[in-house]
């Protein structure tokens, strides 16, 4: 690797931060806020900013919110999804960069159907649907339409197979992806969530229900990964 193909990366003793991310892969850094404290987490946001890169930040808590308002940072957050973003302008070099086209073409990408078991469901299929909208994708919300009553479901199949792709997100028994995948033509991609009692196991039975689905068409992400999965279908909708 010459000194030119050398990545970019921001180090803060604690963290190595990832600036070059979005022009190589088309989407910018994500955090994963869960674990860091407020300190760490207000010092990776700054940094980003000053390097004029596009972050979103997941499983962010209220407080780790707070206290980087209270710090002076513009950042947009949702205390459903727990997703945090950074607000302002993106600097003329980002404008300018191979990334931004790349993005600016995303915004005609979509729709993309993010449907949700279960109200508990709700912060997973939120973090994917907000997700998506960062990148400027068209997102089409069809919330609490799990099995236990299917004629919720079928109630908004015909918008749903609108769709060029479908996010399932269930916790329980998480039968939702293999269902919609049975009436869909669509790509279905799975996203078990740690709903549930005892036996759910904290997500692992949604998860092998949906690995073992006998409908085709379905890719699993890991339990509570709704990111994950928007990102996956992002790159889906981007492939010419």
């Amino acid at each position: 690797m010459t000194p030119k193909q050398k990545q970019k990366y921001e180090d803060l003793g604690f963290a190595k931060l990832d600036t070059d991310r979005e022009a190589r892969t088309g989407t910018g850094e994500a955090v994963y806020c869960a674990g860091k404290t407020p300190e760490q987490l207000l010092r990776i946001l700054r940094k980003f900013r000053e390097k004029g890169c596009r972050v979103l930040g997941t499983k962010c808590s209220a407080e780790q919110a707070k206290f980087i308002t209270d710090a002076g940072e513009q950042i947009r957050y949702d205390s459903i999804s727990r997703v945090i973003s950074l607000l302002g302008d993106a600097p003329a070099k980002q404008k300018r960069g191979r990334s931004a086209g790349k993005l600016k073409r995303a915004v005609n990408l979509g729709p993309v159907a993010v449907c949700c078991a279960g109200t508990a469901d709700l912060p997973v299929a939120e973090e994917a649907a907000q997700t998506l909208e960062f990148y400027g994708v068209k997102v089409n919300r069809h919330f609490d339409v799990g099995i236990a009553g299917l004629h919720r479901l079928l109630s908004k199949i015909g918008d749903i197979r609108k769709s060029k792709i479908v996010i399932a997100v269930a916790g329980m028994e998480g039968a939702l992806p293999g269902v919609i995948a049975g009436l869909v033509k669509s790509p279905v991609i799975a996203v078990p969530t740690s709903v549930g009692y005892g036996t759910s196991f904290d997500g692992i039975s949604a998860l092998l229900t949906m690995l073992n689905s006998c409908a085709e068409g379905v890719t699993v992400v890991n339990i509570d990964n709704g990111f994950g999965a928007a990102i996956a279908a992002l790159r889906m909708l981007q492939i010419k």
